[in-house]
């Protein structure tokens, strides 16, 4: 398999699913769409994955290329109807890009901190046998506040009643991030917008806590990460 990944920044990449990747032998094509990139033939691969970044949906003057990444986004799932995944942007422009709304997250959801499957993701194929309950490291001040049409919701938490979702039959997106690896929080640190809007949620000094916090769940952010891997890749081999 060739899976095409559209990044936004340097170093939100696939994280974690980089490792699974490589295990099972599948080639990647990056595409950094902040640095003016362009978009390849999609038919030439099998599943799209869509990362985060530190600009919005709606931030097309900063970032004219967000009109074609949706447009690439909205053919892929709906025309030719291809495995796709995508992370917080990702998750946000896919309901964007399906005519679904976004809007501020109120408050500001980053740390460490609860999700919860909703009744019906226990009968998706990717989420339904994932933990009913987990942390998971969120860094958003945007959320979903509409899913497109047909979109079922399958998880949330007390301020994000969309925290993943399924559109169709093949695409999946989540607001938290399951990509965590051990440097992952540090690294982003670095991001001078992600570094302000934690200061702004937690205080000076935000960074190394988070990191502190995250450490006991490091085993468990790995093992939700290959749980959902192993399930999207068998849901999609077996079509």
């Amino acid at each position: 398999m060739r899976f095409l990944v559209f990044q936004h920044i340097a170093c939100e990449h696939p994280g974690i699913f980089r490792k699974f990747f490589a295990a099972d032998g599948i080639s990647w094509d990056a595409v950094e769409l902040d640095e003016g990139e362009p978009i390849p033939a999609l038919e030439n691969y099998d599943a799209l994955w869509v990362m985060g970044g530190p600009m919005d949906v709606w931030d097309i003057e900063e970032c004219p290329w967000l009109i074609e990444e949706k447009r690439a986004i909205r053919r892929w799932v709906r025309d030719l109807g291809r495995p796709f995944v995508g992370l917080c942007l990702g998750h946000q422009l896919l309901a964007d890009a399906l005519g679904g709304t976004c809007g501020p997250q109120r408050p500001s959801e980053i740390g460490v901190l609860d999700v919860a499957l909703t009744p019906e993701a226990g009968s998706d194929p990717v989420f339904g046998d994932l933990p009913k309950w987990f942390k998971a490291v969120q860094w958003h001040s945007v959320r979903v506040a509409q899913p497109p049409e047909g979109a079922v919701v399958l998880a949330q938490s007390d301020v994000c009643p969309c925290q993943a979702m399924r559109v169709g039959r093949n695409a999946w997106s989540m607001q938290y991030h399951v990509e965590i690896e051990e440097n992952t929080i540090a690294d982003w640190g670095n991001i001078p917008a992600y570094a302000a809007a934690l200061e702004r949620t937690h205080g000076p000094g935000a960074l190394p806590r988070m990191a502190e916090t995250a450490k006991p769940h490091m085993a468990n952010f790995s093992a939700d990460a290959e749980k959902l891997y192993r399930n999207f890749m068998r849901e999609i081999s077996s079509r």
